[in-house]
């Protein structure tokens, strides 16, 4: 029988497979909810609009609400919080259960359902990312990073079309399975033992300091303010997953069919690198590695934009998944190890509330950009802006440009660089 150390391979971690397992059912269960409620909707009201209402639904809730979930996050049990969550979540799914048995007429007891979801993604994103330190070792917390987030992709590659496949059974079988993976993301949750306590100390802050926190820290660190802060611009500037419909129709001319290739190429390239990086780990030059990949993936997405011919595509988008991996495998390793435990659930919920941003004003930014210019030349100036970032946070940022190995990132006094040497407030 093998002694587990630190230095052991990731997997033979205690309690990290099941970690992973709870998080594969969650995420499934997320996923399959999410293209089976839209589905459903628009069924009941054959109105597109209604359709921005079920993402409004869940994205508010959780903007009011992250920055308290990661004051809570720090303040008590991680594994509990996640375990409520889920909880909740798996509540929501058997209230959809409820709700499918009629034939509903109206789309409003669905949006109050989904209110209550996002309300709970809230506090399941900062407890998440503040709970894999936990389990894990510092020495393996980037390749723990790089598998975890390769099982989201597995879930977002699949979960929309077992949901699709679930849906022609019906709604209520849809939502009785995804009641189901909560409940076993829940089980397999239970056996994760929490081997990195840290010691939380009795502090006379308000609510309001407490919950500003995060954002306090992060303007103070410019490693920390460099990574979230080149997340939200770049995927800003570089998403074109809203523009993918109208390549499939007027420009590929590849139907419904190849709409749903696309969509996966993506998904598929970042996964293929997760597997990788879970493996072999970055070992040098980090933020330069860090910056080639986001500029990678601008120049991929440059390629998408100006391509006629389908495998092209195909092949451009895998590879800005790929690229997409390396950068976000940097910068949640950066952002953990760079961030001290009693804070990791207040900066986690900062970078939540950045990602969700970038995301959907990414989205907002294509179309008006695509209304204003026309589809192709949006997505050349969305995948020029994201090199344009890329050489001005590069400039802005050298701490960051300067960052060599990830394991040797340290809590550094604010005001420090990585060469000692005092500086100002980066950004």
């Amino acid at each position: 029988m093998h002694t587990v150390t630190p230095d052991s391979p990731v997997y033979r971690q205690p309690g990290f497979v099941s970690f992973l397992v709870s998080r594969l059912c969650a995420v499934f269960a997320t996923q399959i909810q999410a293209i089976v409620v839209a589905w459903q909707v628009y069924a009941i009201t054959h109105d597109p609009l209604t359709l921005g209402y079920v993402g409004l639904a869940q994205f508010l809730p959780m903007v009011v609400l992250l920055l308290p979930a990661g004051d809570v996050v720090d303040r008590f049990d991680r594994k509990r919080i996640l375990q409520l969550s889920w909880g909740v979540q798996a509540l929501c799914s058997a209230l959809f259960v409820l709700l499918s048995y009629d034939k509903p007429d109206s789309a409003i007891p669905f949006y109050g359902v989904l209110v209550l979801f996002g309300a709970a993604r809230a506090f399941t994103g900062p407890a998440l990312s503040s709970l894999l330190p936990q389990i894990v070792p510092r020495a393996q917390l980037g390749k723990a990073i790089a598998l975890n987030s390769s099982i989201m992709e597995i879930a977002t590659i699949g979960g929309p079309m077992l949901g699709g496949l679930l849906y022609t059974f019906g709604p209520t079988l849809t939502y009785s399975v995804n009641l189901g993976a909560f409940l076993l993301a829940q089980i397999a949750l239970l056996s994760v033992p929490v081997r990195y306590a840290f010691q939380r100390t009795a502090r006379d802050d308000t609510a309001w300091q407490r919950f500003t926190a995060g954002v306090h820290y992060i303007r103070s660190k410019p490693v920390i303010l460099g990574v979230i802060s080149l997340d939200l611009f770049a995927v800003l500037f570089g998403g074109i997953i809203a523009l993918l419909p109208v390549y499939a129709h007027e420009i590929l001319h590849v139907g419904p069919q190849g709409l749903g290739a696309l969509r996966s190429a993506m998904a598929v390239g970042a996964f293929a690198m997760g597997l990788y990086l879970g493996l072999r780990a970055i070992k040098r030059h980090a933020g330069l590695v860090m910056f080639a990949a986001v500029a990678l993936f601008g120049a991929a997405n440059l390629v998408f934009a100006l391509s006629h011919w389908f495998w092209i595509s195909m092949t451009a988008l895998f590879v800005a998944g790929a690229a997409d991996m390396i950068s976000m495998y940097v910068r949640q390793t950066l952002l953990q190890l760079a961030t001290p435990d009693e804070m990791r659930g207040r900066v986690n919920a900062v970078n939540m509330l950045f990602i969700g941003a970038s995301n959907e004003l990414g989205e907002f930014e294509s179309g008006i950009t695509a209304s204003w210019f026309g589809t192709v030349p949006a997505a050349v100036i969305g995948s020029l802006g994201t090199l344009g970032i890329v050489g001005l946070w590069a400039w802005a940022f050298p701490v960051l440009r300067r960052a060599d190995r990830l394991d040797d990132i340290e809590e550094e006094p604010v005001g420090l660089t990585d060469g000692g040497e005092v500086s100002g407030k980066a950004g």
